[in-house]
């Protein structure tokens, strides 16, 4: 038996408006100002937690670390120099 061309119509109306929502939907999830936005709130959440603070205070000695070992490797540098123009 043969389908109605209404019915057909009414089929293809209906596919146009769920691939449009179903568009709509993956515009906003792949928004990059909206992931953007994601990504700095979990950030911030992450920097706010212990472990967030933790590593930050990690990162800060390491770095205290680091500059307090290139200082001293400058100083040492400075006195072999020093003493081999004497």
């Amino acid at each position: 038996m043969p389908r109605d061309p209404r019915e057909i119509q009414l089929e293809i109306d209906a596919a146009r408006e769920s691939l449009a929502a179903t568009l709509d939907q993956l515009a906003f999830r792949g928004s990059p100002t909206r992931l953007k936005a994601q990504g700095q709130a979990a950030v911030v959440r992450f920097l706010q937690s212990p472990a967030g603070k933790a590593a930050i205070g990690g990162l800060g000695l390491l770095t205290s670390l680091v500059v307090a070992q290139k200082v001293r490797q400058r100083r040492r540098a400075e006195r072999t120099v020093t003493r081999r123009t004497r």
